[in-house]
């Protein structure tokens, strides 16, 4: 679906109600906004609030971002020819394209390792753009500030460091390497607002930062 449609469909979420946005045999991706938050979210806007749910089989859960972030470094390390093609579709999905698209041209490859579809991960990746985007208030050392969350995904995809070690550090709110957001950070001194797509692959390979 479309960043749009899926972005009118989160702000108009009537209280207490669900949505599916993504459904695929006894999987389904849906959203709900709560009219009570709990203390932890005390500082949350209620109306823009909502949460990302799945259900598979009998099974409800919120699914978080390592569920993405440790889907993609299982397919690379299956495919490591992929690297280059998984890295631009979900940075597509960041800047906004439609998921369905954006990995059209994976749906038929192979993938010996992950947790789910790559079409239920593409769209779980767009609603949590969403939902940093939407809401989001904090402070940030990023902008946008959704670049921390992505420059994790690049990481994840990239980096040779166990899948174990890349967790830690996520879980430990460390942030991910410079090299994978710098030039798209406007709060950055290398800030370059004329990258080219997967900028971030040539300064890998030429070997001018030691990836983590």
């Amino acid at each position: 679906m479309k960043y749009e449609e899926t972005f009118e469909i989160v702000k108009n979420l009537a209280f207490d109600t669900d949505r599916i946005l993504y459904k695929e045999d006894d999987t389904e991706l849906f959203i709900h906004r709560p009219s009570k938050l709990s203390s932890r979210f005390k500082d949350y806007d209620v109306n823009k609030n909502f949460q990302i749910w799945m259900r598979e089989g009998h099974r409800n859960f919120r699914p978080n971002h390592l569920r993405i972030m440790i889907d993609l470094n299982l397919r690379v390390r299956s495919r490591p020819d992929l690297v280059k093609e998984l890295c631009l579709a979900f940075d597509n999905i960041f800047y906004h394209q439609d998921p369905d698209e954006c990995i059209k041209d994976l749906n038929d490859q192979d993938f010996e390792h992950n947790l789910n579809s790559i079409q239920l991960i593409a769209n779980l990746h767009q609603l949590f753009i969403i939902e940093q985007e939407y809401c989001y208030n904090k402070p940030s050392k990023y902008d946008p500030p959704t670049l921390f969350y992505q420059g994790w995904i690049r990481q994840f995809l990239v980096s040779g460091k166990e899948i174990d070690n890349l967790c830690m550090s996520v879980c430990n709110r460390q942030p991910p390497q410079a090299i994978f957001t710098s030039k798209e950070n406007r709060k950055h001194k290398k800030f370059n607002p004329k990258v080219g797509d997967v900028w971030y692959l040539d300064e890998v390979e030429s070997g001018q930062t030691k990836i983590c």
